[in-house]
């Protein structure tokens, strides 16, 4: 039986209760019936009862929704004569009008709490009845029926069914427009072995992931992804429902800074739920107690399946762009919290660097590359506890290329750049520093990415003699450093203006040392030409540059600084195109700058 079917019976079940009402009514032919309150019609309230027999509609048949919504809710017999009843007039307006006359009153337009009880056979004062209204019944616990106007009594309360119950009910399948772009269905592939085998032996188990999941990643059945920082607030019970009404597990994450609220909103989800991000904090909730693991990596199948996927969303033939592209987004990680991230757009042929820095940095590429065969297969780390890092310093003037050589390491290593922000780690309080650092090692540590610590005198720099307390939990920070470096086993780069300032107990647990020298006349022509290759030039521009280099003393930061001054000075030219009289500007701007003088 459809829902169709149900409601022409409820249709003759209201019209048999229209007609016992009208025939001892004695206002049932006033117009203003429901608009105002007659003595007589007063005395007919005064004496009538609204305690009936049960009367049963006809329940749907196995094989449609509403057996799931049975089946998955938990919903006794009378439950879906409550539903349908509320529900008929979001699928035929005729049973507006008669909902108004059964209430008394023309404006409300929808079954009451007293009206489904009646129509049901059932009467208000029954506490049965009433318990299937309870903010922990099935109904409204499954968020599939809304009982509004909460300032009024429960019998003169409305019930409203969310559209989306009324669109499943009649065959549709498009998800909560209340989720909006927050939640979206998971292509059904493959889960990770380790999801399949907890779900498998307990389909209410929660499970905790530290760190972040790749965007196919699934619970080997349907599965909804919910991303909290998308989602209007209060949209969790809807969530839940409409995992329930497609039989779905639930993948929430990266999870807010303060997630209690959220947790607290899931705890009472009946489906597979996994939620990750940061390292689950058990004061987050005392009820819930997840299984928790680290990040779980798809299966080499389920990142190539991730890689045709974003191939085909762009309409391309699938190419390493693709697969770097899915092993980034795999790995993307809660870094961004305490660095900047930087997608790198750079290569080998960008550096503009001596032979021997570009032969060291390759080696560092390789020591990245190669570290699991070195350390692991061919057994060249044993005991200590030491992790298998690669951890480079790179010294060298400012302007030199140190962040574009990391930008390049990163590029040639196929994963993302992030640069610690410094200002956000250190911190005034005893012991924060620490933790902020933790946070920072333990996500670099299980994320494929290159970290860098630009300036990093901040934090290894010397250690002093101890002479107040100051120095002694300042030192306390570089002793934490020294031991974390030790068990690190992720790509981190280290930047320093000056070598000497790092603590020598640092550089022992370096791997390389890469000095960036200054760029000579050479190099820093070369620099100019590589800045400014894209942009429209005049005809005498690409001779005039030697002199330029040779001229003013620029790094290479500080050429690129005056390049796009000069093409600033071009484009208010009539000639929109960069000549030598711009670009001799733009690093006359540098040297002013810093100070320097020019002389002609």
């Amino acid at each position: 039986m459809t829902v169709v079917d149900v409601l022409i019976a409820l249709r003759s079940r209201v019209a048999e209760l229209v007609r016992s009402r009208s025939a001892t009514d004695p206002t049932a032919g006033d117009p203003l019936r429901g608009l105002l309150l007659s003595a007589e019609a007063a005395g007919f309230l005064a004496t009538r009862t609204s305690l009936t027999s049960r009367y049963a509609l006809p329940t749907a048949s196995a094989g449609d929704r509403m057996t799931t919504l049975v089946k998955e809710f938990g919903l006794a017999e009378l439950d879906v004569h409550l539903l349908m009843i509320a529900l008929a007039p979001d699928v035929d307006r005729s049973f507006e009008p008669l909902y108004g006359y059964l209430n008394d009153d023309v404006s409300r337009r929808r079954a009451t709490v007293a009206l489904a009880l009646e129509l049901a056979g059932l009467a208000p004062n029954d506490p049965a009845a009433r318990g299937r209204f309870h903010v922990a019944a099935p109904l409204v616990a499954g968020a599939l029926l809304e009982v509004e106007e909460p300032e009024r009594p429960l019998p003169g309360r409305a019930l409203r069914v969310p559209e989306r119950i009324v669109g499943f009910l009649l065959g549709a399948d498009s998800i909560d427009e209340s989720l909006n772009r927050a939640a979206w269905l998971v292509p059904h592939v493959a889960a990770t072995a380790f999801a399949a085998e907890v779900f498998q032996q307990n389909p209410t188990t929660r499970l905790h992931v530290r760190g972040e999941l790749a965007p196919a990643t699934n619970l080997g059945r349907p599965t909804l992804r919910f991303d909290p920082a998308m989602a209007p607030a209060g949209v969790v019970p809807a969530l839940i429902r409409e995992a329930r009404l497609r039989g779905a597990g639930l993948i929430v994450g990266p999870l807010p800074e303060q997630p209690a609220d959220l947790i607290r909103a899931l705890s009472g989800a009946e489906v597979p739920l996994v939620t990750f991000g940061a390292a689950w904090d058990s004061r987050w909730s005392t009820a819930v107690h997840p299984v928790r693991v680290d990040a779980m990596p798809l299966p080499a199948g389920d990142l190539f399946a991730h890689a045709s996927a974003l191939a085909a969303y762009e309409k391309k033939a699938l190419s390493e762009t693709h697969h770097l592209a899915a092993a980034r987004q795999r790995s993307d990680s809660q870094l961004h919290r305490h660095a900047r991230r930087v997608v790198p757009a750079v290569g080998w042929a960008d550096l503009v660097l001596p032979e021997e820095p570009t032969e060291l940095l390759r080696e560092l590429a390789v020591r990245a590359r190669q570290r699991e065969k070195v350390l692991g297969d061919w057994q060249l780390l044993r005991g200590g506890g030491r992790g298998r890092g690669v951890v480079g310093l790179f010294a060298g003037d400012s302007g030199t290329g140190k962040t574009l050589a990391a930008e390049v390491l990163a590029a040639s290593l196929g994963v993302e750049l992030y640069v610690v922000d410094l200002a956000a780690i250190v911190d005034k309080y005893i012991g924060e520093t620490e933790k902020n650092l933790e946070r920072v090692f333990t996500e670099a540590d299980r994320t494929d990415a290159v970290l860098l610590f630009d300036e990093a005198d901040a934090i290894f720099g010397k250690r002093s003699e101890v002479r107040d307390a100051r120095d002694r939990y300042a030192n306390l920070e570089s002793a934490y450093l020294l031991q974390r470096l030790e068990t690190f086993t992720g790509v981190a780069i280290l930047t320093t203006n000056l070598r000497a300032n790092i603590d020598d107990a640092f550089t022992r647990r370096l791997d390389l040392v890469i000095d960036f020298p200054f760029p000579g006349p050479p190099e820093r022509a070369l620099l100019w030409r590589r800045v400014l290759a894209g942009a429209p030039q005049s005809p005498d521009l690409d001779a005039a540059l030697d002199g330029i280099a040779e001229r003013f003393e620029l790094g290479g930061g500080s050429i690129r600084a005056a390049a796009v001054t000069a093409a600033y000075r071009a484009t208010a030219s009539s000639a929109a195109v960069i000549t030598a009289a711009d670009v001799e500007a733009g690093a006359r701007r540098e040297y002013a700058k810093r100070g320097h003088l020019v002389v002609d």
